[in-house]
């Protein structure tokens, strides 16, 4: 049995024991019934939320992340408006992974969507005051629905208001159902005193948090206990302890098998709940009569739900005071614990000539972090990243496919005498079709898959920077394919005993380095528009000159019979794909000055001081 068909089995029997366990037990049905409207309800008011924002918050979160209290704010106050912490982690890690944000920002963000967190709860606690909620939720399912056929906007109306009508059915199904659940409940069976009481109620806590994957869940069936007298304030001040501390688990999770970055933030989520937990245990005794203290300044009385959302911004608040001044640091530690992992001087490694043993592994995507899908904005920068990786190869696969050394794109001058050592041995170079199937179909593939799984609503700006990656990427792959046809004559005609003929393709061999160092060249200057508009305009003039010229030369080689019609017709092909190369290398220079499209950072096609990513052994 496959892993799969395991799991599945797992599942179903799973299902029909929960189905049966409903047959014994009214109060459970009802319990779990309104659990699962109230994850719903959760669901469809994150969706609503995120509808209304748009991109807000990732423009927000672009801008506002230079100072520790902008970070801080952000956190609290987007997992305030979403109510989803895992919805701000999640952006912040996309963030975080392309380079927008620094890791210092965002340990700041998780801080505050923490404290975020504490609004939920308040606003758990007050609606669990009435004896009722039925009444006002039907009226805004209808409401919902009706909204939910007209525009996005409305859309996003009425999905808010739908997840409201579902958590206000949820809470009325778990007060329902713990008022019936004495029979299988009963408060005295789990008194445990002192500090293992607490740390008992701790795990169930942190148990549930992992098991429902929402600490809001978790709370609303703490303060559902709570007022059903099923637990006292003190197991409710523990199980809010362990839901805090279980959010962490899903975070981990979250970032298993993602980016250094994504690792490092999840490390000091854990590290900020866990170490907030322990000063909290520690602290519990104190902090409950300060609970208790605050509770009746504010004229709270002895209501035990706002109590328990008190504590829970209290303790929270004291996480936030206790990290914040040492964040820089924590992320100083957190790169030295988990550092990026350094790349290889020879990223892929080709086998010249027969000796070649075993095939390599396909060059894949690096920069393509599925957790930036969830931002318009992360997922420009991490496509765009992805492009500059696919530019590089690109360059050094059109090298080797001219038989060019890739280090010639960076030296100061060509080097006449490896030129002259290269076209000798042309003829055991590497094959330019193997070459664009290892090393640029599988990266030209993972770009176009990833870009097709892009989920979110797209601004203008940000299409056209979308539609341009498209283009940089469609350009890049077909500069290469105009290599792989232009090797078949060049490796067999530039030793050709023909002096004309090996003296045409050693002129388009130079022609196309020029066009190559010169790219590289124009990529690499922070040029602003228009200067960088009349330098590729330089280029164009450059390039058509050497075309006229070499038609010219070719015309009169053939007028005086130095040169035959085949070879002129090959030649005058292989002149068209030289130039198609020239023209796409700067058409992907071009495309990042179209309007909107400074969202795109100016693609290099190679970065100084790197190794080339295909060498020969």
């Amino acid at each position: 049995m496959s892993k799969h068909s395991a799991n599945e089995v797992v599942v179903w029997l799973l299902v029909a024991a929960l189905l049966v366990s409903f047959w014994f037990s009214t109060g459970w049905t009802q319990l779990a019934g309104g659990l699962a409207l109230f994850l719903f309800g959760m669901q469809c008011l994150e969706e609503g939320l995120r509808m209304l924002a748009g991109g807000g918050l990732e423009r927000i979160l672009a801008r506002a992340t230079d100072r520790v209290w902008k970070s801080l704010g952000f956190g609290i106050l987007a997992t305030a408006l979403v109510q989803s912490s895992s919805l701000v982690s999640l952006l912040t890690i996309a963030f975080l992974g392309t380079g927008l944000i620094g890791l210092a920002a965002g340990l700041c963000i998780i801080f505050g969507a923490n404290l975020g967190t504490t609004s939920g709860i308040w606003l758990l606690a007050l609606a669990g005051q009435s004896a009722s909620l039925s009444a006002l939720a039907l009226p805004l399912a209808v409401v919902g629905i009706l909204l939910g056929f007209n525009g996005p906007k409305a859309r996003g109306v009425g999905r808010v208001l739908l997840g409201i009508c579902l958590l206000f059915l949820g809470i009325d199904l778990m007060q329902s159902g713990f008022s019936g659940a004495t029979a299988w409940l009963d408060p005295a069976s789990i008194q445990v005193p002192g500090l293992l009481g607490t740390l008992l109620f701790v795990g169930v806590g942190l148990l549930a948090t992992v098991l429902l994957q929402s600490s809001h869940a978790a709370l609303m069936l703490t303060l559902t206990a709570l007022a059903g007298g099923q637990i006292g304030l003190e197991q409710a001040f523990a199980l809010a302890i362990g839901a805090n501390l279980g959010t962490t688990v899903t975070a981990v999770l979250g970032s298993l098998g993602g980016a250094r970055a994504g690792k490092r933030l999840a490390l000091g989520h854990v590290l900020f709940n866990l170490g907030t937990a322990l000063l909290t245990i520690v602290l519990v005794a104190p902090l409950a009569a300060l609970t208790g203290q605050v509770a009746a300044w504010l004229g709270l009385g002895d209501n035990a739900l706002l109590q328990l959302a008190l504590f829970h911004t209290l303790f929270n608040t004291l996480g936030v005071l206790l990290f914040v001044p040492w964040h820089k640091g924590l992320a100083v530690r957190l790169e030295r614990w988990l550092p990026e992992l350094a790349e290889p001087a020879v990223l892929i490694a080709e086998v010249q000539g027969a000796a070649q043993v075993s095939v390599p592994a396909v060059t894949h995507a690096r920069y393509l972090d599925d957790s930036a899908l969830g931002s318009a904005e992360a997922a420009v920068q991490a496509v765009a990243r992805e492009l500059q990786h696919l530019a590089r190869l690109s360059l050094e696969v059109i090298c080797h496919a001219l038989y060019l050394p890739v280090d010639q794109l960076s030296s100061a001058q060509v080097d006449e005498a490896l030129l002259r050592r290269s076209a000798q041995t042309a003829g055991r170079a590497l094959d330019a079709e193997q070459l664009y199937q290892r090393h640029i179909k599988g990266v030209y593939g993972d770009l176009l898959s990833y870009m097709g799984r892009l989920e979110v609503n797209l601004d203008e700006a940000h299409s056209r920077a979308w539609l341009a990656s498209q283009l940089v990427a469609l350009q890049l792959v077909d500069a290469v394919k105009d290599a792989k046809h232009l090797q078949k004559n060049l490796g067999r005609l530039l030793n050709d005993g023909e002096p004309a003929v090996s003296a045409a393709y050693a002129d388009l061999r130079r022609q196309l380095l020029w066009v190559l160092r010169e790219m590289r060249a124009i990529s690499l200057l922070d040029l602003p528009a228009e200067a960088l508009r009349a330098r590729l305009e330089l280029f164009d003039n450059q390039a058509a000159s050497f075309d006229a010229a070499f038609r010219e030369r070719l015309f009169a080689a053939v007028r005086e019979k130095r040169l035959d019609g085949l070879h002129a017709s090959s030649l005058m092909n292989d002149l068209g794909y030289a130039s198609r190369i020239g023209q796409s290398l700067r058409n992907v220079l071009l495309l990042g000055l179209g309007e909107g499209h400074e969202i795109m950072p100016q693609l290099p096609f190679r970065g100084e001081g790197e190794a080339p990513l295909i060498q020969l052994e």
